[in-house]
């Protein structure tokens, strides 16, 4: 049985371990693949590589797809050199899901490890520093995963607590960054390391009806995010405050996204009406999400948003709901345009991209101090961020 001098430790350290301040993103790295496919060139480019040139009418639809998107250019791991080495990836009647997964459970590490090293450089403290590790992906299927992988690849401390979060799409990055506040705030000292890291590979198919507007969306990419709360150390520089976190998720919706492992790959299904869902929920999923910090009647103008761009056509159905003024989608829209939607890793090239602009900025009076955070993924599930910009908020860094 445990002693008084035991006892007294452990009631002690339960009156300091929570943070003193909020949980702020101190850093963010993003990386791609090497292989770019204009947007413009991608149908021939699919179609080639599937060899399906003979399926004339989808490969027309499919160019009305990708010509309406939005979309310039996306990063994709996936080349025909893969495919002349495991040509069963394009053959239905051939299983492929080892082979995916086989594939995918080196390149989605080192994708991650990439981005991690520029957020780490960009932090500056060593890796060593970080307490926790949490690891996002739709693209893996083996343990041990993605997340011990990245540890060693890193040098972490084999002390770190690590947790992988699977199969939870576009709404990854969202849930992550969740997570990483709570695990912050929580535990104090802690320096939490978001990763991301999404490739289309395991998900890849030859075209039919249902799966050629996904293919004319995703790409892939990695990003990684540093979270830490209290009393900033030397040389860290707090970019985004976490105030407030929600998810919800939209009833009955199951059937309108989903993933599913098959013998063939992550079987995706994207329905039409996921732009549509979201802009009948969004407004009121972003009320409750404000009035959990006092705020009832929110301007929605007066904020600034990093919003993942599920496609165009969500950002735009967002714009009209809430009545933004064009510009306020800016950061999500120039991000679909240079790399299209990477999945739970997109929100990190958000707030990258918004952090940049937001630098640009001469003055401080031409930015807002309240801002949100929105990321979707299967359910339908909205994750949300009520988010602060420290520069505004009088946390400073040291």
């Amino acid at each position: 049985m445990p002693g008084a001098a035991t006892t007294a430790v452990v009631d002690s350290r339960r009156g300091t371990q929570h943070a003193e301040g909020p949980a702020t993103i101190l850093a963010i790295g993003t990386a791609n693949p090497t292989n770019i496919v204009p947007q413009d060139e991608f149908t021939d480019y699919y179609f080639g590589l599937t060899k399906s040139e003979h399926l004339i009418e989808l490969k027309d639809k499919m160019k009305r797809i990708c010509l309406k998107s939005g979309i310039e250019k996306r990063y994709i791991h996936l080349d025909e050199e893969i495919i002349c080495a495991h040509p069963n990836i394009i053959d239905k009647q051939q299983p492929s899901l080892e082979t995916r997964v086989e594939i995918a459970a080196t390149e989605v590490p080192k994708l991650a490890e990439s981005a991690a090293r520029k957020a780490i450089a960009e932090w500056g403290h060593p890796a060593t520093d970080i307490t926790h590790l949490i690891f996002s992906t739709y693209s893996g299927c083996r343990a041990p995963s993605a997340d011990l992988q990245l540890a060693s690849l890193l040098g972490l401390r084999h002390s770190v607590s690590r947790t992988i979060l699977s199969l939870h799409g576009c709404s990854g990055g969202g849930r992550a960054l969740q997570l990483a506040k709570e695990i912050a705030e929580n535990n104090h000292g802690a320096r939490v390391l978001v990763a991301l890291s999404e490739l289309t590979l395991v998900c890849f198919s030859t075209p039919n009806e249902s799966k050629i507007v996904g293919h004319g969306l995703f790409g892939d990419g990695a990003g990684a995010i540093i979270v830490g709360a209290g009393s900033l150390a030397d040389g860290e520089r707090p970019l985004f405050e976490m105030v407030a976190a929600s998810q919800t998720t939209i009833p009955g919706t199951g059937h309108a996204l989903g993933m599913q492992a098959t013998g063939s790959g992550i079987d995706f299904h994207l329905s039409i009406q996921v732009p549509t869902l979201i802009k009948d929920n969004i407004q009121q999923t972003l009320l409750d999400t404000f009035r959990s910090v006092g705020n009832n009647n929110p301007n929605w103008n007066d904020l600034f948003w990093a919003v993942h761009p599920g496609g165009r056509a969500i950002l735009d159905n967002i714009e009209g709901k809430l009545q933004l003024q064009p510009w306020k989608l800016a950061a999500s829209r120039q991000v679909l345009h240079d790399y299209g939607n990477m999945s739970g890793a997109t929100i990190a090239f958000v707030l990258d991209e918004l952090r940049r602009r937001r630098e640009k900025e001469e003055h401080e009076l031409q930015q807002h101090e309240w801002g949100v955070m929105l990321a979707f993924g299967p359910g339908i599930t909205i994750e949300a961020i009520v988010m602060r910009n420290p520069q505004l908020s009088g946390l400073k860094e040291n």
